[in-house]
């Protein structure tokens, strides 16, 4: 009797029984990042040649908005911890002093809160009928949102989610 390798696995139809082995590329390595700031650029792109004052243009505005907090979350969750979430990944065992421990380990909501003030200070100098305005008033809407589901998230779980 042969063995099976691989190779020679039985197959049901066109389904593969083995899974398979794919290289780490760079590319399959950062795949949803860049494919997330791919679509956030081409909504900047489309957004700066259409006239916001139609229904495509305050779309493409809107979808800068909601795909800059995809790209946030995105980049944020990778880098930055937030210690006490369930959704966060834990950070790696360090010999930091103390208060730097503490820092690290609240990455994340010292990211959003510091860059969310930011978003504010600059809507606040905008006109908010401006083009660019409203725009900034959505991010600042969508940072709330981000910044406001990180705190929840360390202080409150859904039933059948990750404990």
């Amino acid at each position: 009797m042969r063995s099976r390798s691989p190779s020679n696995a039985p197959q049901s139809g066109n389904l593969r029984l083995t899974p398979r082995v794919h290289k780490k590329t760079f590319l399959r390595s950062h795949a949803l990042g860049i494919t997330a700031s791919g679509i956030l650029l081409l909504w900047f792109v489309l957004y700066c040649f259409w006239n916001p004052n139609t229904h495509f243009g305050s779309f493409f505005g809107n979808a800068i908005a909601d795909w800059s907090g995809v790209v946030l979350m995105v980049y944020a969750t990778k880098y930055l911890y937030e210690g006490g979430s369930a959704e966060s990944r834990r950070p790696p065992h360090s010999i930091l002093p103390r208060r730097l421990e503490w820092m690290r380990d609240h990455s994340l909501t010292i990211f959003l809160a510091l860059t969310w003030i930011i978003w504010i200070v600059m809507f606040a100098k905008m006109d908010p009928q401006s083009r660019w305005g409203q725009v900034v008033g959505n991010i600042v809407s969508e940072w709330t949102q981000a910044l406001g589901l990180v705190v929840l998230t360390k202080h409150m779980i859904e039933k059948h989610s990750k404990p």
